[in-house]
């Protein structure tokens, strides 16, 4: 009698120890997005993890404009069930150029034309960037900041408090690429709506997380994917499907064999990490060529050849090292964070 009672304090113990390490394992999150098609099957991978404690929302303009993004995101929340987080309005327009907004891809109210129910979430008083400074010093070292549209409000805020910088966890960008961009030959899409504000990102003195277009491009939704979604019903997974019916119907059109998981892939490698695969690098941003605007120029040696003059010539004298500021994401485990995410919406 005395061993299993003994027995039943030791399971009742190991419950709870487990249930709080558990609790006290997930991370906290601020997403600062531009809604949009691939941020909504993003923020909605978010609030299905429960590996992740979503602290706020903050909307930048982007694939849509800053009043319309709010909408999105707020109905976003409210289909989720989730009020009790702040959504906050951020920027209206980048910092030093004419946004340029993604229709195109997304639809003209950003959510593939899907109507979502009125949202009964109401937005945050408090401005974007000003509260991702409230939160990270609340919870130093304890915030993933995943910014998955143009970094403008994340430069705001650093701007304003550079502190910031040694105080957040991590923070993990869907943008940039290393091997060409999605909007012309250099640039992919985020970066080149504010290249100044990813400048001031980059060189703000944190180590970014970079999941760029090149890799989100080979981590592709098909038609296999979407059947898998609309095998299984919810009002979450309805509009997913929807969504992501209309996304690979438009990239097929374009050219691709299925829709690029850009963002979802973002919160995919703060959920599980080893989803993808990242090697440490240095990273400029490219804020005024000609043909290069926005390109994120990603040194992989980690070093610049030293040119010293001597006479009427230049000769290398060797490398001055270069800072690491990023770790950039060379590649991912595509079909395994399909199925994370497809496992994650089904039937919600």
């Amino acid at each position: 009698m005395i061993f299993r009672r003994i027995a039943m304090v030791v399971t009742m113990l190991l419950v709870v120890v487990t249930a709080s390490y558990g609790q006290a394992e997930k991370r906290r999150v601020i997403i600062d997005t531009d809604p949009g098609t691939d941020d909504a099957m993003a923020i909605l991978l978010a609030l299905n993890s429960p590996e992740l404690k979503v602290e706020a929302f903050t909307v930048v303009p982007g694939n849509v404009d800053s009043a319309q993004g709010l909408e999105n995101a707020l109905k976003l929340v409210s289909l989720a069930g989730r009020c009790d987080i702040p959504v906050a309005r951020g920027a209206t327009h980048p910092l030093n150029q004419k946004l340029i907004t993604a229709q195109y891809w997304h639809g003209k109210n950003g959510l593939a034309d899907i109507e979502l129910p009125p949202s009964k979430c109401k937005a945050d008083a408090r401005f974007g960037p000003d509260l991702i400074i409230e939160l990270v010093h609340k919870y130093p070292h304890e915030i993933t900041l995943i910014p998955v549209g143009p970094l403008t409000n994340i430069a705001l805020a650093v701007s304003k408090d550079p502190s910031i910088a040694k105080l957040v966890k991590d923070i993990v960008i869907m943008g940039g690429s290393i091997t060409g961009g999605n909007v012309n030959g250099a640039a992919e899409a985020n970066i080149y709506n504010d290249p100044e504000a990813a400048q001031i990102v980059f060189n703000a003195g944190w180590i970014v997380t970079m999941v760029g277009s090149d890799v989100g491009e080979r981590t592709l939704m098909t038609r296999k994917h979407l059947e898998a979604l609309a095998s299984s019903h919810g009002p979450q997974n309805d509009v997913v499907t929807g969504i992501a019916r209309f996304y690979v119907e438009r990239s097929e059109k374009s050219g691709y064999s299925g829709a690029a998981m850009y963002d979802p892939l973002a919160v995919g490698t703060v959920v599980d990490p080893t989803l993808v695969t990242l090697k440490e690098m240095h990273v400029d941003v490219e804020t005024r060529g000609e043909f290069t605007r926005g390109e994120t120029l990603a040194n992989r040696m980690g070093a610049n050849e030293r040119n010293v003059l001597h006479g009427d010539h230049y000769e290398i004298e060797g490398y001055d090292a270069l800072p690491i500021n990023a770790r950039v994401c060379l590649g991912s485990d595509a079909e395994r964070f399909l199925n994370l995410f497809i496992s994650r919406i089904k039937g919600k």
